[in-house]
């Protein structure tokens, strides 16, 4: 561990890993902030099972983040620290429970604080099904890439590879009226087809055209992290979540549009320009039309479905001003 992360993390007022009960498991998270009496923001990775770039193993990475925020890092459950199988009983609903208890905790230990929720992809799907849940605890939320419906297999997704060579756009046709309603080897086999075409034919993933996040610096930071042993480093890619079946056909058919009437506190949704994963234009359009003045919806230029360099800029700007 470098020598600055090592004095960055001695001179927060918190920067800790502690065991605390989700959903019935025991589970780490990491708590950092310079100051203790700063809001609380509560980071939802993607994936499922992705822990990157706010994982537990990044206590000292973000100081511009943890200066302005106590972070609290959580490798969910299948991943990461908190590697574990993830079998097909697990549905969006226990990550749900998790979450909230996780908010629940934190409450406990910071009473006076106001508490945030920051969701990427996956992410904003826990983030917005608690924040319906337990409104009274939150201060507001922040999602970029947000789920909501038609995922994957839509119309918009097959326009998008009109210039693909032929053999390509047969293939996504095919996949795309097939759906999710198929044997699962025939789903999982189709989503991952339809990630890597996406990849090299679209701009839904990975916008090309921006510079994409420096990535190495933050894996770097993960290996010579003072919490990680390898094999959790090893878990942030290689999980639990291998031999699940469960999760991601749920993830695909969920329909959330209509839950946004809902919202009680400021939910603020950033989407990349490019992205068709989730939509940007059917989140733009549901935000519009679901008449909450809580819910606000921003295009992000150049970016994807993951955030580009320029998009993390803009959410972290967007973040500071919701917490303020």
């Amino acid at each position: 561990m470098k020598k600055e992360r090592k004095n960055y993390i001695a001179s927060c007022e918190i920067s800790e890993v502690v065991t605390v009960t989700l959903g019935g498991f025991a589970q780490k998270i990491a708590i950092e902030g310079k100051k203790k009496d700063l809001p609380v923001v509560i980071c939802l990775h993607g994936g499922p099972g992705s822990p990157v770039p706010f994982s537990v193993g990044a206590r000292g990475l973000f100081p511009e983040w943890t200066d302005r925020a106590v972070m609290v890092y959580w490798d969910q459950l299948g991943c990461g620290i908190n590697n574990r199988k993830i079998d097909d009983s697990f549905s969006i609903g226990s990550f749900v429970d998790m979450t909230c208890d996780l908010v629940g905790e934190i409450k406990n230990r910071f009473p006076q604080n106001k508490i945030y929720l920051f969701g990427i992809s996956w992410g904003s799907v826990l983030a917005l099904k608690t924040a319906l849940r337990i409104p009274e605890k939150l201060g507001g939320a922040l999602c970029y890439g947000q789920f909501l419906e038609n995922n994957f297999f839509s119309e918009e997704v097959l326009n998008a590879f009109s210039s693909a060579p032929k053999k390509v756009q047969k293939r996504v046709a095919k996949i795309v009226k097939t759906g999710a309603d198929c044997e699962y080897k025939v789903f999982d086999k189709n989503l991952k087809t339809l990630f890597r075409y996406m990849n090299k034919y679209t701009n839904a993933y990975f916008n090309k055209h921006s510079e994409p996040v420096k990535i190495g610096g933050i894996v770097k930071g993960l290996m010579s992290s003072p919490d990680y042993r390898f094999r959790d480093f090893m878990a942030v890619v290689k999980n639990g979540y291998r031999g699940n079946q469960s999760l991601w056909r749920e993830l695909v058919k969920i329909h959330l549009s209509e839950e946004l009437d809902n919202l009680q506190i400021p939910y603020r949704i950033l989407q990349g320009d490019t992205d068709i994963v989730t939509s940007t234009a059917l989140v733009q359009r549901a935000a519009e039309e679901c008449g909450n003045e809580n819910v606000t919806c921003k295009t992000v230029r150049d970016s994807g479905h993951m955030p580009s360099e320029n998009a993390m800029v803009e959410v972290f700007e967007a973040l500071t001003e919701l917490i303020q």
